[in-house]
């Protein structure tokens, strides 16, 4: 069955960096666009960034443009978002997501399969 596992969310201080892995198993991975969102204690879901599928093109909210990063490595079949000059304002829990064939789409529904998640906390 297909399985994304994200790791490396923790604890920064704000204007720190962190980067989240999402290993993804039981799909080929190169065929899917992947994307990151994320959601805070009260608030939606949100989205963050997304590669499509060819990794030729991103997306990324504009709260997160020229501070994040997102990345793929086919052979590896891991999709990254590296995170520079954190805010208080981007504690959340980051979810990776996956869907075939497709651009880096910014709408959850849009999405087939979800990781639980992984907690990054920014203090100020």
């Amino acid at each position: 069955q297909v399985q994304l596992v994200e790791s490396g969310g923790g604890l920064v201080q704000a204007g720190g960096s962190l980067r989240v892995s999402c290993a993804a198993s039981g799909l080929i991975f190169r065929n899917y666009a992947m994307g990151w969102f994320r959601q805070a204690p009260g608030k939606e879901r949100e989205f963050v960034a997304a590669i499509s599928w060819t990794g030729g093109s991103t997306n990324y909210a504009d709260s997160v443009k020229g501070r994040f990063t997102i990345s793929r490595d086919n052979a590896m079949k891991t999709v990254y978002l590296q995170m520079n000059s954190l805010k208080p304002e981007d504690t959340a829990v980051y979810s990776c997501a996956a869907r075939r064939w497709a651009g880096p789409g910014t709408e959850a529904n849009e999405y087939t399969y979800w990781g639980q998640g992984t907690q990054v906390t920014v203090s100020s």
